[in-house]
């Protein structure tokens, strides 16, 4: 095994999938010999996988690469992930680094590691992104309570300010069959929730299985309805999906699931209709807020998350106002708030009417309150009922953390015994950092 009396380490920057990559990328390496040790410990090998939604991506790398380097001079340097297939000659360039892999070659690392000493010059090992068509399984575990699994990866959609379809090529998806197996092998390791992941999740079925016309079939409902029936996994909870692919069936579904949560993180980008042409998105405001009105209608304590863009070219203040309006008026959970920022070869980035750098922070500061009055207000509607609470393994001073289905943040004193169980707690009161304080009810459902 090459990898014998070797250690390898990892960072990871930007989403869950990311994630469930890089760790899949781990159990590549522990097989071959390595010993997987913490970024910060001195380590023969470092594997950074990267993002293309990070801002200052090149800067980022060269900090971690720099920090990497000062554990231990001689190690062996990777790049991989989003940026490296968007930009590998500028991570090239980047003093200490190996090898840069694209999208393509990032689960082949290994065939490229060398221990005999650091390269004059960096390796690139790419290829055109329309040439990925390839779908590799990831999932997550042993790092946290839950596990990150990927269902889906690349996106067909053409979203002006977007470059993941660049750095991740077409959409294409695992088969239900292979997930579902996935899914027992991550509980069988004594995972409790499971994190579906993708770039676009709701065209899970796309480029597999297809008949000859095209059309799929398996498709996200099928992929979900399996999934419950996998008795081992406690909650499976939806990462990410688009409004558009988000049906009725899929929300009634999990309404009455027993291992579906109710929880949903919804992209809306812009309450401006205008915007969202301008961005080409699949759907108008109208749509979005049916969406909202029918989990709330089927699930009323269900969580709602939000991805919103703030300061897009073209982008008024009668249009921010618009958003923020419609927004204020939506019954949803918390926001995450994206600045617009210019990204090569999208089309965004060469549009008129770009907004001052000032006025894109002051509106993102905008809605960064609401969205702290918005999970206030539904973290107040939570006080006083029992749930049942995932707890975590971390000991942070002698407070241990936990979610509910609903995604509420719970606190308790730290009791070991309790990590990755699930106990019933009544939530009591909200504290200074905005956690619940709960009481337990029982030593454990399970």
């Amino acid at each position: 095994m090459i990898g014998e009396g070797k250690k390898v380490a990892f960072h990871t920057l930007g989403c869950k999938l990311n994630f469930a990559e890089t760790s899949t990328i781990a159990r590549l390496f522990e097989k071959e010999g390595f010993q997987k040790v913490d970024f910060s410990l001195p380590a023969d090998v470092y594997v950074i996988n990267t993002c293309s939604v990070t801002e200052n991506a090149d800067k980022e790398c060269k900090t971690i690469v720099r920090a990497a380097l000062k554990n231990a001079p001689d190690a062996f340097v990777a790049i991989v992930g989003c940026y490296a297939q968007l930009k590998p000659e500028e991570i090239a360039k980047i003093e200490g680094v190996d090898v840069v892999l694209g999208a393509s070659e990032k689960f082949k690392l290994l065939n490229y590691i060398q221990f005999s000493q650091k390269k004059q010059e960096t390796e690139i090992h790419s290829c055109e992104i329309d040439d990925v068509t390839n779908f590799i399984s990831s999932y997550s575990y042993g790092d946290r309570t839950l596990s990150f699994l990927k269902v889906q990866d690349g996106c067909d959609y053409t979203c002006s300010y977007c470059t993941i379809p660049l750095a991740r090529g077409a959409s294409r998806s695992d088969t239900v069959a292979s997930v579902v197996e996935n899914a027992k092998q991550i509980a069988a390791s004594g995972v409790k929730e499971i994190v579906l992941t993708g770039v676009n999740i709701g065209d899970f079925g796309l480029n597999q299985n297809q008949t000859d016309t095209g059309r799929k079939q398996e498709t996200f409902f099928d992929l979900v309805k399996e999934l419950d029936k996998v008795e081992s996994i406690e909650r499976f909870r939806i990462s990410s999906i688009e409004p558009n692919l988000l049906k009725d069936e899929i929300i009634e579904f999990v309404s009455t699931s027993q291992r579906f949560v109710p929880h949903f993180h919804v992209p809306l980008q812009s309450g401006s209709n205008k915007i969202l042409n301008l961005m080409r998105r699949r759907y108008l405001r109208d749509l979005y807020s049916d969406r909202v009105a029918k989990i709330k209608e089927v699930m009323p304590n269900a969580c709602i998350g939000v991805d919103v863009i703030v300061g897009f070219p073209g982008e008024t203040e009668e249009d921010f106002l618009e958003t923020y309006n419609f927004i204020n008026g939506l019954d949803v959970s918390y926001l995450h708030v994206f600045t617009f920022s210019e990204r090569a070869n999208t089309d965004a980035a060469k549009m008129q009417g770009m907004v001052p750098i000032a006025e894109r922070k002051r509106r993102n500061k905008m809605l960064r309150i609401l969205s702290a009055k918005k999970t206030r207000a539904f973290y107040e509607q939570q006080q006083g009922k029992t749930e049942s609470v995932l707890m975590e393994h971390e000991n942070k001073n002698g407070i241990m953390f936990g979610l509910t289905p609903n995604y509420v943040k719970v606190k308790l004193p730290f009791d070991e015994s309790l990590a990755n169980k699930l106990i019933e707690v009544q939530l009591e009161s909200i504290d200074a950092d905005g956690n619940y304080i709960a009481k337990q009810l029982q030593e454990q459902l399970n």
